[in-house]
């Protein structure tokens, strides 16, 4: 029989690059070569897509700050509207031989806000993860927690300015409204990058200017004082919810330096130690967040749990890290789903997909 060819793509223009690398490094590892053909797609900073070796797509792998994409002569293009062979070696000119489905593990920016998964679509290509409408709006966080709070769902009180909006944010307005601390987050970026805790007008005029570097709006949030729960989500239409874990940050807040270079920044408890009714609605209410924000595939939820037991959701993550100290493999693990039958799950699941979208018209006469 042969085996199933997943191009794996990863890198990316975003901010969590490096993180990307590393996750592509565990996803690889932790595939059944009995089972799967890989094909490593690298996407360097500018935007380049290539093709790489196994043996050597990884410079200073094993070190997260130098950690690095080797280049290759071997980019490739794309031809959207063929139905096999839609990605070619642009060196050789030669098609690849048939990609069976993507494995897309680019972190935040053209990874995990719509735009890969648009652009796979277009070329007609299963992929792993959320579609590109559930990933779009779960990484805006001021679209997602509008639509969670109208579907009843609790979220931290915020603001949200646009770049062109810059000068007339004011200090003593938003600490009326939100009060102190706070904190100050690009809007379209995760692991924490470009995030800032501020409780002085010096500290939040910087943090402003900080969050702008890495997008056009930002959100500013009131801090919720509780326990930092996260709760890992798998499948499509009848999703399941794991054992929820918990993060023990050491640092100020769960920086990203606590999530991807200083393996002593945080400590995580998998799974938490959560009472079972606890335990039940942190799951319940990933289950309705998932739904919720049109997600299929795989998604992870993090929560505040207030001292009352309310949960505040704080974001969701379609492209969640699989770096070898991530949480959403390793409460994966501790629910009992193993690191490669999770892999063989994601990729069923989205071959379900892709064959559930194919069933559909796309046009009137045909």
């Amino acid at each position: 029989m042969r085996k199933t060819r997943v191009g794996v793509v990863f890198g990316g223009k975003s901010a969590e690059h490096e993180v990307s690398l590393q996750s592509a490094q565990n996803i690889i590892d932790a595939m059944d070569r009995e089972r799967y053909e890989i094909v490593l797609i690298g996407v360097d900073k500018k935007g380049r897509w290539q093709l790489n070796e196994e043996s050597s797509f990884l410079l200073n792998k094993d070190n997260p700050q130098k950690i690095a994409l080797q280049q290759t002569n071997h980019q490739i293009g794309l031809l959207p509207g063929e139905k096999h062979h839609q990605i070619i070696d642009q060196l050789t000119q030669e098609a690849l031989s048939q990609i069976d489905v993507i494995f897309p593990i680019i972190h935040g920016t053209l990874g995990e806000d719509g735009s890969i998964q648009g652009l796979l679509r277009t070329l007609n290509l299963p992929f792993v993860g959320v579609d590109l409408l559930g990933s779009a709006v779960s990484m805006d966080k001021d679209f997602a927690k509008r639509i969670l709070r109208d579907a009843g769902i609790s979220v931290a009180k915020g603001l949200v300015y646009k770049k062109h909006e810059q000068s007339q944010i004011d200090f003593s307005f938003v600490r009326e409204k939100l009060g102190l601390p706070m904190f100050v987050k690009p809007v379209n970026q995760g692991s924490s990058v470009g995030v800032s805790k501020v409780e002085t007008e010096a500290e939040f005029d910087q943090a402003i200017v900080d969050a702008f570097m890495y997008d056009d709006k930002v959100l500013i949030e009131e801090a919720i004082v509780g326990r930092e729960i996260e709760c890992a989500v798998l499948g499509n239409e009848y999703p399941e919810a794991s054992l929820p874990g918990e993060i023990l940050p050491k640092t100020n807040f769960y920086s990203y330096e606590s999530k991807y270079i200083d393996e002593a920044g945080a400590e995580l408890s998998a799974p938490a130690d959560l009472t079972e009714a606890q335990t039940k609605q942190v799951q319940e209410v990933s289950l309705q967040v998932f739904k919720t924000l049109d997600c299929e595939g795989m998604a992870r939820v993090d929560f505040f749990m207030k001292d009352d037991g309310q949960l505040i959701v704080n974001e969701v993550n379609t492209v969640p890290g699989f770096t070898k100290i991530s949480m959403y493999p390793r409460l994966w693990g501790v629910s009992g789903v193993a690191y490669p039958e999770l892999i063989d799950r994601l990729i069923e699941l989205a071959f379900d997909r892709h064959e559930r979208k194919q069933q559909l018209k796309s046009a009137v006469f045909e």
